[in-house]
């Protein structure tokens, strides 16, 4: 599929950064709330050519996708944001004197020391045994561990597993490839090991904050359903509280400094004071290896980018030029009600 005139400057910034070699493949898609605009691919790994059917890995974009599993438990009556870890996990917290609940646990406020993304200790030992960093809801800084948290307390409201409520997920907003296991055949991962990750480990994990496989259009399917708005993935009271900002007025520690200008919703990053951003009425979520998912609802449209190596910002990658680039793309017909938290 080619790309609508408007877009092209964002087919051809992702062309340039392939033909540079500063992503090794890659896939781009835009879509609107009926569905994909547009989707190309680009590269290769090795001598397997990209195709825009490809599954990649999303590490960090699992994040929301999980985050949603919550949501939708919260609108059966499952949980609350203040349901604490401690009711699924009750060996948590020993020794500290505050409360982690569910909240925190979405908005990167939980205070749980983070352990190497492919703790050899497992997930449930890395989450039970962590130190306190900070008083959960005192400050933010970004965690991957403490959405095992939020798998425990999905699991144990649910009486399911984390899988069966994805694949419910999955099922609502047309994201058949969406999966943990790795036998879908996902492109590998460049760098992974130079840039200190055992990736096997991290695989054998299945973790649910950085675990998860799709295809572009999977992500894209879930963007049209959220910028519908229609209740088919959540309803839009529960989109209006996913991104209420959770984090304002908090200190914001490393990696995600305030000079950044953003704050987490639950689940979701929210860039509405990014100094590099043309259109600051955004909302989704990057991964290690280069992918990204992001939303403008104003603007009517979503794009994702799957990629895969390892910190593509080290070799000079700035995502902020094709956020730019799609937004500029964006015409009236594309245009739709403003954007409010």
């Amino acid at each position: 599929m080619t790309s609508p005139a408007g877009f092209g400057h964002a087919f051809d910034w992702v062309a340039r950064q392939v033909a540079a070699g500063v992503l090794p493949s890659a896939v781009f898609g835009i879509a609107d709330s009926t569905g994909v605009l547009a989707l190309d691919a680009f590269g290769a790994s090795g001598t397997r050519t990209a195709t825009v059917t490809d599954h990649y890995p999303l590490f960090s974009i699992t994040k929301p996708l999980v985050s949603l599993t919550a949501l939708r438990a919260i609108e059966r009556g499952l949980l609350t944001p203040m349901t604490p870890l401690s009711s699924a996990l009750p060996g948590f917290g020993v020794g500290r004197t505050d409360s982690v609940r569910l909240g925190h646990l979405l908005s990167h406020t939980s205070g749980i020391a983070e352990p190497p993304l492919h703790t050899p200790l497992g997930l449930e030992a890395s989450i039970l045994g962590a130190d306190a960093d900070f008083a959960a809801g005192t400050m933010s800084r970004y965690s991957t561990i403490a959405f095992a948290g939020v798998q425990a307390l999905v699991e144990h409201a649910t009486g399911r597993t984390l899988n069966q409520e994805l694949d419910a997920l999955a099922a609502a907003a047309g994201m058949p490839g969406l999966t943990f296991d790795d036998t879908c055949d996902p492109h590998p991962v460049f760098d992974a090991e130079q840039e200190g990750l055992d990736y096997p480990a991290l695989k054998r994990l299945r973790h649910p904050g950085a675990g998860l496989f799709a295809t572009a259009g999977d992500l894209l399917a879930l963007g049209s359903a959220l910028l519908a708005d229609d209740g088919r993935v959540l309803h839009p009271s529960t989109v209006g509280a996913m991104l209420r900002p959770q984090t304002t007025g908090l200190p914001k520690l490393a990696p995600y400094l305030a000079e950044r200008g953003q704050d987490w919703g639950l689940g979701w990053n929210l860039r509405h004071s990014a100094p590099g951003l043309l259109e600051r009425r955004v909302y989704g979520h990057g991964g290690w290896a280069g992918t990204e998912f992001w939303l403008y609802p104003a603007l009517g449209v979503c794009f994702v980018l799957l990629t895969n190596v390892a910190s593509p910002s080290r070799l000079g990658l700035d995502i902020d030029q094709l956020h730019n680039a799609v937004a500029a793309g964006t015409g009236p017909a594309t245009r739709s009600a403003p954007f409010s938290h």
